[in-house]
């Protein structure tokens, strides 16, 4: 048993991502893409996802330590299940053939994994009570690391240290209990996992927003990111020409333009690129 996929094993998982890759085989999606992510609302990735066939990329009913802070970053996946003593013993003999500590708590095994630019993304089956993935110090820890945050279908404990992390960091999460994190054994890191109806793969692209969460997939990330960029340049030329009144709302409030607006539009464009 491995806690981590070998690198063979992520490259046939993500094997729809060609672009480059961590180390670890994980999916690496540009910076310059996340940062253009970062501007997109949730309907425009979900739209975008939906007309590629992709239909169950969203999760949403979350709370969230810093509300209203967007996240984007790419997923380091981690799953973990009620403790069953032997298979418990079986993770931990794992965990120290691939240099884990037995007397580190599972979830930090978690944490050490992180790069900047990451999002840790947990699957803890929903539990809340004793399943408090992270508290203020690990919290910090996942804040340092990455840079962004977490999104965790679980819970967590004193959100008001949590809530104190500096930066453009937030942790979305199912609830807040004053437990500390018992009775769940690690299933692995960078594995396919659940988060509500959505399935995570690593490296996939999370987009955290005042609405929910949206999972990109690696390889659909930059068109995500294009289309949305796309629908926000429209909403200003729209919003623009209708104030000047040289189009009426039937006309812009459509799918797809008339000739002559599309004309108009791409002109525009040009001249204020």
């Amino acid at each position: 048993m491995r806690i981590h996929p070998g690198k063979d094993d992520l490259e046939e998982l993500t094997a729809a991502w060609t672009g480059e890759r961590f180390g670890s085989g994980r999916p690496r999606v540009p910076d310059d893409v996340l940062a253009t992510l970062k501007l997109a609302t949730t309907e425009e990735a979900w739209g975008h996802l939906f007309q590629a066939g992709y239909v169950r990329q969203f999760a949403g009913g979350w709370r969230e330590t810093h509300p209203g802070t967007v996240i984007v970053g790419r997923a380091v996946t981690a799953q973990f299940l009620p403790h069953r003593p032997d298979y418990d013993a079986v993770v931990v003999a794992a965990g120290a053939r691939e240099g884990h500590l037995e007397g580190d708590r599972q979830n930090s095994w978690v944490i050490e994994t992180l790069e900047s630019g990451d999002v840790m993304v947990v699957d803890i089956f929903g539990k809340v009570v004793e399943g408090t993935v992270v508290g203020d110090n690990l919290g910090t820890a996942v804040a340092s690391r990455t840079g962004v945050g977490a999104v965790i279908d679980g819970g967590i404990r004193d959100l008001q240290g949590l809530q104190k992390l500096p930066g453009e960091v937030n942790i979305f999460h199912r609830d807040v209990d004053p437990t500390p994190i018992r009775g769940v054994t690690l299933a692995g890191i960078n594995i396919p996992i659940r988060i509500g109806g959505a399935t995570v793969l690593p490296g996939d692209v999370i987009l955290g927003t005042p609405t929910g969460v949206a999972v990109i997939p690696a390889h659909l990330a930059a068109e995500v990111a294009a289309t949305s960029e796309d629908t926000r340049i429209r909403d200003v030329f729209g919003k623009q020409r209708l104030s000047e009144r040289r189009y009426t709302s039937a006309q812009i409030d459509v799918p797809t333009w008339a000739d002559d607006i599309e004309a108009d539009f791409q002109q525009w464009r040009k001249e204020n690129a």
